[in-house]
């Protein structure tokens, strides 16, 4: 059992999701009694066992997909009617999701970058902050937040974006926001966000159909103007309204 916890432990520490299944209870013939355990990982790896076979094997595909939905999951399996497997037996397992903080990469570490950063490590998400910058940048002291100190559009070939990511562009030039929206915008991700006024968003998006840069379809995906919409005028209402469509995307 300390094993199977320490297992847990480090996977947190080196930000890798997964799931902890629990045979809570078991009846008649089966492979492992109640308080086996597993953890399941999110590229389909395993630690501990609650049995072999075909219960394993489906517990498994269970567990990937609540991992995903983040979501807990009780269920009951007949190993004879449900899996074909002759022990004959039932058991009732336990699925826990233990999702790690959720990547967020802010472009541009000025006043709105460091609020978001800062406030974005209570609800779930590990923020990087990329700044090209080095004296603003060296400036910024924000315990547990990741920092890249390099030419925007370099970096974003290190920053291993994938479906999961969420990215906010809000960098001290409009002319570097695009510059890496041109770039990110035909990649993978789960959330882009760019900071920008009506006026100069309605230019950008006409740009970039315009010269093919991204599609109409690549840029409805795009949160632009970014954050909720509210009467947000300073840097840290700007940076609250963002944060709040950050919370509303990974809750829906």
């Amino acid at each position: 059992m300390d094993r199977i916890f320490q297992k847990i432990s480090e996977g947190i520490n080196e930000n890798n999701s997964s799931a902890l299944c629990i045979v809570v209870n078991s009846q008649g013939s089966t492979p492992r009694k109640a308080g086996a355990k597993m953890i399941v990982y999110e590229d389909g790896q395993i630690d501990g066992t609650i049995g072999g076979g075909s219960i394993e094997k489906q517990v498994i595909v269970d567990a990937l997909a609540q991992i995903k939905l983040n979501s807990p999951l009780f269920k009951k399996y007949n190993l004879a009617e449900d899996l074909g497997m002759h022990c004959g037996g039932k058991m009732e397992i336990y699925i826990e999701p233990l999702i790690c903080k959720i990547d967020l990469f802010i472009f541009g570490a000025g006043h709105i970058g460091r609020v978001i950063a800062r406030y974005s490590l209570d609800f779930g998400f590990q923020p990087t902050l990329i700044d090209e910058r080095p004296e603003v940048i060296n400036n910024v002291n924000i315990p547990n937040c990741n920092f890249v100190n390099k030419n925007y559009l370099e970096s974003i070939d290190e920053l291993h974006i994938n479906q999961s990511s969420y990215i906010v562009l809000v960098t001290h030039k409009h002319k570097f926001d695009e510059d890496i929206l041109a770039k990110i915008g035909k990649m993978q991700y789960k959330y882009l966000g760019m900071i920008g006024s009506k006026n100069k968003i309605a230019i950008a998006r006409k740009r970039f159909i315009n010269e093919k840069l991204l599609s109409e379809k690549e840029l409805n995906k795009v949160d632009m103007p970014i954050g909720i919409k509210f009467n947000a005028q300073t840097p840290e209402e700007i940076a609250i309204s963002i944060i709040a469509k950050l919370i509303d995307v990974k809750n829906s």
